[in-house]
């Protein structure tokens, strides 16, 4: 099958997403749009894959960019995808967060795997999708400590996940030095309950949580 070419939504930057690896979604798009960046800040992008979240972040002129991925593959898109936007000011690393030294940085975006690897036999076939859906080394709590390391003191983690997971996310945070600022629960129109949740933590935080109004997906 071959890579297929998109705008990346509300931009008019162009990326390329192979067909059998993590393409960008909805989550990807209200994260990109969610995430506050300021000129001259160096970026991380946990689990960048092809790149996407590293492209809205450059939208924001910061000073540099981190991606990391576990597959090598993934990095090669990835590299593609930033050079054909003009981006040249990046670095990519292979590895697994939780074990390689990365660099300090003042933000860190993250669309993580949502679910618990419960049952290895229900876990995709596809080893891409199923690091992108399935927590295998970048549990909650890995995640929290690696960005816990990574972040300048009163750096920023902004991180889209389930709603039914806020109390696991809330309480690894609170094992390190992140506290959660702003909050916006998302609602697709057709459900009762939410669908996904954006959240910004803050290194050594000591103000309130700002929820704001929700967001409503209209189909």
């Amino acid at each position: 099958m071959q890579n297929k070419k998109d705008y990346l939504f509300g931009t008019d930057l162009v990326i390329t997403q192979h067909p059998q690896m993590f393409r960008m979604n909805t989550d990807s798009k209200l994260l990109g749009q969610f995430m506050k960046i300021k000129k001259n800040d160096r970026v991380l992008d946990l689990g960048c894959n092809n790149g996407v979240l590293m492209l809205y972040a450059s939208l924001h002129n910061p000073q540099f960019l981190y991606g990391i991925d576990l597959f090598e593959e993934a990095l090669q898109l990835a590299e593609m995808n930033l050079l054909d936007n003009g981006i040249e000011h990046f670095e990519l690393i292979c590895g697994d967060a939780s074990k390689v030294e990365l660099p300090e940085v003042d933000v860190i975006v993250c669309n993580p795997p949502y679910f618990k690897t419960v049952d290895e036999q229900r876990k995709n076939d596809n080893p891409y999708r199923a690091a992108a859906r399935h927590e295998g080394s970048l549990t909650l709590d890995r995640l929290m400590s690696v960005c816990e390391k990574s972040l300048s003191d009163h750096g920023h983690l902004f991180l889209v996940h389930r709603p039914l997971r806020l109390t696991e996310i809330f309480e690894e945070a609170l094992k390190t030095s992140l506290r959660p600022r702003t909050m916006c629960l998302v609602y697709d129109q057709n459900k009762e309950e939410a669908v996904s949740v954006l959240l910004e933590f803050h290194k050594n935080y000591k103000g309130d949580l700002h929820v704001l109004k929700p967001i409503v997906i209209e189909r």
